[in-house]
């Protein structure tokens, strides 16, 4: 995968925070903050350089990229954190004020024909059998009516983390999933199984909120 365009426009708009939650959320002092950062960098290009190039209509590119980015930070950190501090760290670190913006605004298109073309479209793609760092995931509709579940049965991070020995770090990020809907304002997050705990699949159920 090629530095420019989306990697390169991740790490300018999230490096700084990345760089400031070191030392906010995991105590490292300004100046170990700023040579993890520098180290992160380059470990970032090599990984992002490493990865295939996604498909057109694959929309989960970005999920990788933040994975390549939070695994870059981790593997130039001094100290090995635990899930529980990597969660906060990630949580803190990703929801800056542009991000919460996004998440509002995805939030209002929530449960929309667009987005629910969209969903459909990502499951008929099935692109993890031709890129194992990209995800597979059925979509399945309440009967109900009250919203929807996006299955998945391979995941992209699951895969990177593995390969780099973060594997156990993986729930750090699932959890970011709640957090995001939350801010959304649309939806309430449901959740019974993931991937990364040894789960039989991953699922991310949105019900519209009332």
């Amino acid at each position: 995968m090629r530095v420019a365009g989306l990697p390169a426009g991740m790490w300018a708009l999230f490096a700084k925070s990345f760089r400031s939650k070191l030392t906010e959320v995991l105590g490292y002092g300004r100046p170990t903050a700023e040579e993890i950062t520098k180290k992160a960098h380059g470990k970032y290009r090599e990984l992002i350089g490493k990865l295939p190039d996604f498909e057109k209509g694959d929309r989960f590119q970005m999920n990788i990229v933040s994975c390549a980015m939070l695994a870059a930070f981790v593997l130039n950190m001094p100290k090995r954190p635990n899930v529980d501090e990597l969660t906060k760290y990630y949580a803190a670190a990703m929801m800056t004020k542009p991000m919460k913006w996004f998440c509002r605004k995805s939030g209002k298109k929530k449960f929309s024909d667009k987005d629910v073309e969209g969903m459909k479209k990502t499951a008929a793609l099935n692109a993890a059998d031709r890129n194992p760092y990209s995800w597979n995931m059925e979509f399945l509709p309440y009967p109900d009516g009250s919203g929807y579940e996006a299955r998945f049965s391979k995941c992209g991070i699951c895969t990177l983390m593995g390969e780099l020995g973060l594997a156990d770090l993986v729930p750090a990020m699932c959890r970011l999933d709640y957090t995001m809907s939350e801010t959304g304002g649309a939806t309430k997050f449901v959740r019974q199984y993931t991937l990364a705990s040894g789960g039989p699949y991953c699922d991310c159920g949105y019900k519209k909120r009332r």
